[in-house]
């Protein structure tokens, strides 16, 4: 089959830009399907296409053809399937590297005989998230848009993925690299004094970087602020239901899911480990975890539920602490033991629910800054959705981006930084010193978008992707 002019022309330019392997995986979930998808992408995939499908189709252009294993010890058997072959020639491809794509049908048996075929040819199996590695690796994206890829796979609630298509987009990106370039303005005339001394330039004062500091310090919490919506849009929040037993927590658990996921009794500590189930809460995933009651019990089972609570809660976004309104006054927690109590108290974020509203009379004096609900008939379950996803700080909406922890831990870095900065210059401890914090703050935003990213941060972050992403 003869090559068009176009595909020769862009073959000669097609070398990879990363130095290595050829690599191939099923990028379609397991299972049976009507259509499953193999990407190889390498130096190797042309000649690996030709061997396998006889000839490369037109760059970008769907095309079909017979897929079939030349190695096949009988050649009556060596046609596996027949389907669409996709040809990206690098530099104009996903990875960067030349990349062909089969669309074949999807059953598991069929899909294997082909990626078998392909790594007969020389190929090796990809690691997971080795595609989005290598395309980060070539420039074809950045660490943060990388990231979103896998983001966008996983999302949870449509708010999840339309926030995952905004930072592929690039537009949490975009902020960074603001940062960024009024980070380096400010470097620049204050490294001029460092490399410079004998010229007399008051810098701090002629050029206003304390004010510039400062505004880029704003600038940063603004960021961070946008960035904690993204994060529980694209990690969610963990919600730990706590309380003495029988104040209804799994009852609370199931009217909240709208099913019966949660065992519930009149008897008091039912619940022995912890149950945990999702749901989506204004566009925002949420974890929900059931615990067993808190009080004294001998009872060794009962005991290591118990542990296992306090230790869930380390781990939570927000607890709730459920008491039973037909306990509940200003005065007595209805936790058990008091000392318990007083532990629950120090959780960071916390959230007060009375349960069983509708076993007391309406006029009963109520805890302040309370959420009164009746898991039985439903009433107050959608202010108290309301207040979960206010306590954690989701503002309704779809204008944000996803982000991660590690980008928030960045920007919180970034700006210790420059507020160490200040205080250099408010002291007069040096401009050395002034620019080594600029240097910091401006190391600190590199490594959100893979400007400054050690390496074994690259194998945890693509480690955690999917096998042919």
């Amino acid at each position: 089959m003869s090559e068009s002019a176009e595909e020769r022309s862009e073959e000669q330019t097609s070398a990879a830009l990363v130095d290595a392997d050829t690599i191939a995986a099923i990028a379609t979930a397991p299972g049976l399907a009507g259509v499953g998808v193999i990407r190889i992408s390498g130096a190797e995939a042309s000649r690996i296409g030709r061997a396998l499908l006889g000839g490369l189709p037109s760059p970008r252009q769907a095309s079909l053809r017979q897929l079939s294993d030349p190695l096949a010890s009988d050649p009556d058997q060596a046609l596996i399937d027949e389907g669409i072959a996709l040809w990206f020639p690098a530099p104009n491809s996903f990875t960067g590297e030349d990349v062909l794509e089969w669309q074949g049908h999807g059953g598991p048996v069929v899909l294997q005989l082909v990626l078998d075929a392909i790594r007969g040819q020389g190929a090796r199996l990809a690691r997971p998230g080795e595609f989005s590695e290598r395309a980060f690796l070539n420039g074809k994206m950045d660490l943060a848009q990388a990231e979103a890829v896998a983001d966008l796979i996983a999302s949870a609630s449509a708010s999840a993925a339309r926030g995952a298509v905004r930072a592929l987009r690039g537009e949490f990106s975009d902020q960074v690299h603001a940062l960024v370039a009024d980070l380096t303005g400010l470097r620049v005339l204050v490294e001029a004094t460092v490399d410079f001394p004998d010229e007399d330039i008051d810098v701090i004062e002629s050029h206003d970087v304390v004010s510039r500091i400062a505004q880029l310090i704003g600038n940063h919490r603004t960021l961070i602020a946008n960035s904690r919506q993204g994060r529980l849009l694209a990690e969610g929040v963990s919600v730990v239901l706590v309380g003495a037993p029988n104040v209804g927590k799994s009852s609370l658990l199931n009217a909240l899911l709208g099913s019966d996921r949660a065992i519930v009794t009149d008897i008091p500590g039912t619940t022995r480990d912890l149950i945990e189930a999702d749901l989506v809460l204004d566009g925002m995933p949420v974890r929900l975890v059931d615990t067993a009651g808190l009080r004294d019990s001998e009872d060794p089972v009962e005991a290591a539920g118990i542990a296992r609570t306090q230790a869930r809660r380390a781990q939570a976004d927000l607890e709730i602490l459920v008491r039973s309104a037909e306990q509940a006054t200003e005065l007595e927690p209805a936790l058990g033991d008091p000392a318990q109590a007083a532990d629950i108290a120090r959780a960071p974020l916390s959230l007060t629910v009375v349960n069983k509203s509708d076993l007391v009379d309406p006029k009963q004096d109520r805890i302040a800054d309370a959420v009164y609900v009746s898991a039985l008939t439903g009433d107050g379950l959608e202010a108290l959705r309301g207040e979960i996803a206010k306590a954690v700080g989701r503002e309704p909406g779809d204008g944000q981006f996803t982000a991660r922890q590690r980008h928030l831990d960045a920007l919180d870095h970034s700006v210790a930084a420059l507020e160490t900065a200040l205080e250099n210059i408010d002291a007069q401890a040096g401009i050395e010193l002034v620019a080594e914090e600029l240097r910091l703050a401006q190391d600190s935003l590199g490594s959100i978008t893979g400007q400054f990213t050690a390496d074994d941060l690259l194998g945890e972050i693509f480690g955690s992707f999917c096998i042919g992403k």
